[in-house]
């Protein structure tokens, strides 16, 4: 009891630490000065009379939600002599192999800089700088050349690094079980079963009704969705991002789901963020970066090739772009078991003072990067709004599928669940798959590091996200591959080699997500 709760003051003082440097935590001292005129603030009761104003006037809701918003982001409490490094990720051989990881991807960054012969960083001159200004909303029309260029890695070479991890406490000799040897992934992380999972995802049930199944069958609609649209209203009226968080489980209403997802991410476009998103402008047009080409390069490889996505080629430069220099991201890093690349100033190598973060957000990105600002660009038309989005979407979920770590939501325990999934209750088409080299996870990573964009269709796939947002986890990317698995397990049992069977699973295009998760978790016999 007394860990419980010296654990919860300590989350409470952190969490108002953070929100003490906030614009919100300005906006209620204001407010509260403000209230002072007022005649109903007695000295007498002054503290329960500012609470109560604080209350009618809509500012506790406010305060609520960006304390709520904070715990969805917050590490799990943890000893308190534990050092930062173990806040970051817990298991030394993860964090080492995060760092190894880390200095091959900067030495592919360093050595693409200098067989080109471009540094890292320039000032633009300043006729770069207007003809970059002049054509910022239009930057799909430029076409650089990029041969010279390529991504710094892809999701297989990190695949790669995620089979090759090892604990180096677990047994390594002859003795294994038969089933360590089946998957890819060879550490010991502890991953949900499937009557756990039913469990988690509770609301996915059979029972209870969903969008994504009830809205486009024969039953009239009056039976479900006006009522759940209704609800939605009712919880975008109480601006409540609890309540948001929990209604998004059965789905959102596609009118609704823009604001929906801003109140549940925390975020309200107010005037000071809309000039900070023209002050990292500002910064893009007078800065030239190595990494602004990898953008470029990503861009014209997913996005513009997408049928989907191609139109938005404008809007994903402009949010990659202003997403490199913004140094508000390097917050993330606190609770990412990744670290920001440094970079030294010219002459000064290993000189610690003169060392800078780069990119100085502090991401490099990959090959496929673009494609989590893509999906956002359907539901969100003004680029600092997109921007905000993206950027919370970011620091709360993206980061996991491309940092090694052993966190729930991370990537390796979503392939280790994928794998366990599969071989539990699909063993004969597992066991299939891997006897003529067709390793599932080989198919599926690239799914599930993509968080399935430019897969799926986008109505699918923004449903899916709904359930990532409502339950805070991106574990139902692993039960979604697993599901599609299953549900092509006939045609894959006739493959014969792996081109075979990416060959059945090249279109996911015309697959429907809720009922493939809501068979797979309610309607498989364990």
């Amino acid at each position: 009891m007394l860990q419980e709760e010296s654990d919860l003051a300590l989350i409470i003082a952190q969490i108002v630490q953070k929100l003490k440097g906030s614009n919100l935590y300005a906006q209620l001292e204001r407010q509260a000065w403000a209230s002072l005129q007022r005649p109903e603030i007695k000295l007498e009761s002054l503290k329960e009379d500012i609470k109560e104003f604080f209350k009618i006037s809509g500012w506790e809701k406010k305060l609520q939600n960006a304390v709520y918003s904070e715990l969805n982001v917050f590490p799990l409490p943890s000893h308190p002599a534990a050092p930062p490094e173990h806040l970051k990720e817990p298991l030394v051989y993860m964090r080492k192999a995060q760092g190894s990881w880390e200095k091959r991807i900067l030495k592919s960054l360093n050595s693409m800089c200098t067989e080109l012969s471009i540094p890292l960083a320039r000032k633009r001159p300043v006729g770069e700088q207007k003809e970059l200004l002049n054509k910022w909303n239009e930057m799909g029309t430029d076409e650089p050349d990029l041969s010279l260029f390529r991504p710094v890695y892809a999701p297989k070479d990190f695949l790669e690094v995620l089979i090759n991890l090892r604990n180096p406490n677990y047994e390594n000799g002859d003795s294994h079980s038969f089933r360590t040897h089946l998957g890819l992934i060879q550490v010991p992380l502890k991953v949900k079963d499937i009557p756990e999972l039913k469990e988690f995802f509770v609301e996915l049930g059979l029972t209870a009704g969903q969008l994504g199944i009830d809205d486009s069958t024969q039953v009239p609609p009056e039976l479900f969705e006006n009522e759940h649209v209704r609800i939605g209203q009712k919880v975008l009226s109480e601006q409540d991002s609890a309540a948001a968080q929990q209604y998004i489980r059965q789905g959102s209403p596609t009118a609704l789901r823009a604001e929906l997802w801003a109140l549940i991410l925390n975020i309200s476009s107010q005037p000071e963020d809309i000039l900070y998103y023209e002050q990292l402008k500002t910064n893009v047009i007078q800065h030239d970066l190595l990494v602004d080409s990898l953008i470029y390069k990503d861009v014209k490889l997913t996005a513009s090739n997408d049928d989907y996505y191609f139109v938005f080629e404008d809007y994903l430069y402009q949010v990659l772009l202003c997403f490199s220099r913004d140094t508000s991201v390097l917050g993330h890093f606190a609770y990412n078991s990744a670290s920001p690349p440094k970079s030294y100033i010219r002459g000064k190598l290993g000189l610690e003072e003169y060392a800078v973060f780069y990119p100085p957000n502090g991401v490099i990105p990959f090959h496929g990067f673009s494609m989590y600002v893509a999906p956002l660009c359907f539901l969100y038309h003004e680029p600092s709004k997109l921007y905000q989005i993206f950027r919370e979407m970011y620091v709360r979920f993206f980061f996991r599928l491309h940092s090694i770590s052993s966190h729930p939501s991370g990537i390796v325990s979503l392939c280790l669940l994928f794998e366990t999934l599969l071989q539990t209750y699909l063993p004969q088409l597992f066991y299939h798959l891997r006897e003529i080299g067709a390793q599932p996870l080989r198919i599926s990573f690239k799914w599930m590091v993509r968080a399935f964009s430019g897969y799926l269709a986008t109505d699918q796939l923004l449903l899916l996200w709904d359930r990532i947002l409502g339950y805070n986890s991106l574990e139902i990317l692993a039960v979604l591959a697993a599901a599609v698995f299953a549900f092509r397990a006939v045609n894959l049992m006739e493959v014969t080699s792996l081109a075979a069977a990416e060959a059945v699973l090249a279109d996911l295009s015309t697959l429907k997500v809720m009922p493939l998760l809501q068979i797979f978790l309610f309607a498989t016999v364990t």
